[in-house]
């Protein structure tokens, strides 16, 4: 019986210890604007620093929808959970300020992707959103020499790498004979994305061009021209790597994709955050903007790409 006994103690104080060491591990939080393939990426990014990082607890976290109102909700969650840094995706920036300060006020809090500069983030580790729309415009001016009529479709109109994003576009296409019409924003809601597109078809024949800002808006206007038979028609300017975006650039059936580093927003995003943890400042620059470089790509380098692209996330 006292073997017994012995033997419960031992495994009950084993557990506890166990669960010990667990509650020392610092806890790392990536938070994605919405539900989309573009962000297994940053997931794969997260996975390979928490290989490096054995003394943390990193974790990668979609909210249930993407409002601003969930991802808040989400935050205040993580932060009572013990969570002790956070980088963000903000889905709606203008509107998330005294969320962001609030959290912000407990543990570090770190932006990706949409910036929030007025809230008091510690840096932003992403894109120059404003950059990637200037090369989008320049993959506009050089597929359309003699100008033409363009289309935007994004997720969310007002986040700051939406407008960053169509205002690099303006900016490259000044002085040419190419118009950003207008943007059509969907919420995220990708079948919404897809009628935008249907119903610029059908209302805007004078449309010669399209660019999809967000990962998913270039293949739904892929499957939008398809089934209308105008691949090939309207030119087409993508943003990141989506595999039909890829194909398509591959195919010539768009001029080209501007692709971002998302693996590396995850891998690097974790490893910064993990340094500041431990006192290590030195990787946050005096603007608290830290831009990991966009790229055209084309169809000269597109299987170039997509097979350093595999080689990044181990496929």
């Amino acid at each position: 019986m006292k073997k017994l006994i012995g033997a419960a103690l031992t495994a009950a104080l084993a557990v506890t210890a166990s669960q010990a060491v667990a509650q020392e591990k610092k806890q790392l939080a990536f938070i994605v604007n919405a539900a989309s393939d573009f962000w297994k990426l940053a997931e794969a990014g997260v996975k390979k620093a928490q290989a490096e990082l054995p003394n943390y607890d990193l974790q990668f976290k979609y909210p249930a929808q993407g409002t601003a109102a969930l991802q808040n909700a989400l935050m205040d969650d993580l932060v009572a959970a013990g969570t002790d840094a956070i980088m963000i995706s903000s889905v709606d920036p203008k509107t998330s300020i005294d969320a962001f300060n609030r959290i912000a006020a407990q543990v570090p809090l770190f932006t990706t992707d949409s910036d929030a500069p007025a809230s008091n983030r510690i840096a932003y580790l992403g894109s120059s959103n404003t950059d990637a729309g200037v090369q989008a415009g320049e993959i506009a001016v050089k597929a359309l020499p003699d100008g033409g009529k363009c289309m935007g479709f994004v997720g969310f109109l007002n986040a700051d790498n939406a407008r960053e994003r169509i205002d690099g576009f303006k900016k490259a296409v000044e002085g040419s004979r190419i118009e950003l019409v207008d943007t059509r924003g969907d919420d995220v809601d990708f079948a919404r994305a897809r009628s935008n597109v249907d119903d610029v078809l059908a209302a805007n024949p004078e449309i010669t061009c399209m660019v999809g800002f967000y990962s998913y808006n270039p293949p739904k206007i892929y499957e939008a021209l398809q089934a209308a038979g105008k691949l090939g028609q309207i030119t087409v300017i993508a943003f990141d790597e989506d595999p039909i975006t890829l194909g398509a650039v591959r195919a010539g059936d768009f001029a080209g994709t501007v692709v971002q580093q998302p693996f590396e927003w995850g891998y690097q995003g974790m490893k910064l955050m993990a340094a500041y943890l431990e006192g290590d400042k030195t990787m946050i620059p005096e603007n608290k903007l830290i831009i990991v470089p966009t790229k055209v790509i084309d169809k000269g380098n597109v299987d170039q790409f997509e097979a350093d692209l595999k080689a990044a996330i181990g496929k």
